[in-house]
């Protein structure tokens, strides 16, 4: 199962028929798929599902009618235990970005980490999750696959935002100050900061 986002509710791609009334499904032709995307970017469903039969056809099925953008980005943590947080369109957000070609996903997160905040010596400790959502660029909706990694770093420096990302602050965040920020996030980086399923 994969949960893609758009406009913040959840479009599932999956190969199980859930209870009826649990949300719309739509076939994965790529008609049903932009129709699904569209009521979901107006707010006319709360969710909706996709359905193949075939798991791991069903990303690539669904990339045929909303391409795909591979970013990878950190969860950047310092000595004193604080998170590295960005804010940018209203909302706080974490440093991330699309790589370029040729580009492996940890180096593409550790450029952009650096290019939208100004911290240096990075290194990634492990990989966290991919998460999925779905956004409008030129008239065309995209998927925007993005791979995290926890990071960790001694930087001790100027935090300075990246301005042609349109990033108007950069801090570093405690527990209750990432708490706070939150509640003004995107659930993609909510994700991030619940613990582990055992």
């Amino acid at each position: 199962m994969y949960k893609v986002f758009v406009n913040e509710r959840p479009l599932i791609l999956t190969d199980k028929i859930l209870e009826a009334g649990e949300g719309e499904y739509f076939r994965i032709k790529k008609d049903q798929v932009l129709n699904a995307v569209e009521a979901l970017m107006k707010k006319k469903l709360s969710r909706a599902f996709i359905y193949h039969p075939n798991l791991e056809e069903i990303l690539n099925k669904f990339t045929r009618a909303v391409p795909r953008v591979v970013a990878a980005g950190g969860v950047v943590t310092n000595k004193q235990g604080k998170v590295l947080f960005i804010y940018r369109n209203d909302k706080w957000d974490l440093p991330k970005g699309i790589c370029k070609k040729k580009e492996g996903l940890e180096a593409c997160a550790l450029r952009e980490v650096e290019e939208e905040t100004g911290v240096k010596d990075l290194e990634i400790e492990n990989f966290l999750r991919t998460t999925y959502h779905v956004f409008k660029r030129n008239g065309k909706y995209k998927l925007k696959e993005v791979h995290w990694f926890a990071m960790r770093t001694d930087y001790q420096g100027e935090l300075i935002g990246e301005e042609s990302e349109g990033i108007v602050k950069v801090k570093w965040k405690g527990p209750e100050k990432i708490k706070k920020a939150l509640e003004n996030s995107y659930i993609n980086i909510r994700i991030l900061f619940e613990p582990p399923i055992l």
